[in-house]
């Protein structure tokens, strides 16, 4: 009986048919998952950087491309070139003195749309954003509503959560996931 036949007969997939160290080399990748990382940036794991939103506080990327899906970092409302957060006002010591949770709204929002533009995204392709508050009580109505504004005709899953402090003095901070 030939392999094929044998094959029907057992209702055996091709693959499992054939023996083990060949079936191995079949499914062999052409060189190390380090190299494919670095070295096929097009399809399986990028690091993307935009030049026009806010440098990164820390050695990581702005975004990680993975496949089709865009990983942004945590980002925040501060402006590219300065360490001027908008809407905080600093004591001498760089304590925050006050700060207007709309403007850091705007501004936030203004940083995740320069980065998933300058990654090949876009707004819309937004499928998950993780909100970081510092004063949930204090700011979250304010900030409920103009996400509203910016997301009224996409609506990606979202999560909001409030923590005790982010890395800068700032009141926001989004972590988001959109599709290229």
């Amino acid at each position: 009986m030939s392999g094929d036949k044998l094959r029907a007969r057992n209702k055996m997939p091709a693959a499992a048919a054939r023996p083990k160290e060949a079936r191995r080399r079949a499914t062999r990748t052409p060189h190390k998952p380090t190299e494919r990382a670095t070295k096929d940036p097009g399809i399986l794991l990028r690091a993307l950087s935009s030049e026009r939103a806010p440098e990164p506080v820390g050695a990581y990327p702005h975004a990680r491309r993975v496949g089709h899906l865009l990983f942004l970092s945590g980002v925040g409302p501060r402006e590219r070139g300065t360490q001027k957060i908008p809407g905080v006002v600093q004591r001498p010591d760089g304590s925050v003195a006050s700060y207007d949770i709309e403007v850091q709204c705007h501004s936030v929002f203004k940083n995740v749309r320069l980065i998933l533009e300058d990654s090949g995204s876009s707004w819309q392709n937004l499928v998950d954003v993780t909100v970081f508050l510092t004063n949930m009580k204090r700011d979250f109505q304010t900030y409920n509503k103009i996400y509203a504004e910016y997301f009224k005709d996409c609506q990606p899953c979202r999560t909001t959560v409030e923590v005790t402090a982010l890395p800068t003095p700032i009141a926001i901070e989004l972590k988001c996931i959109a599709t290229i």
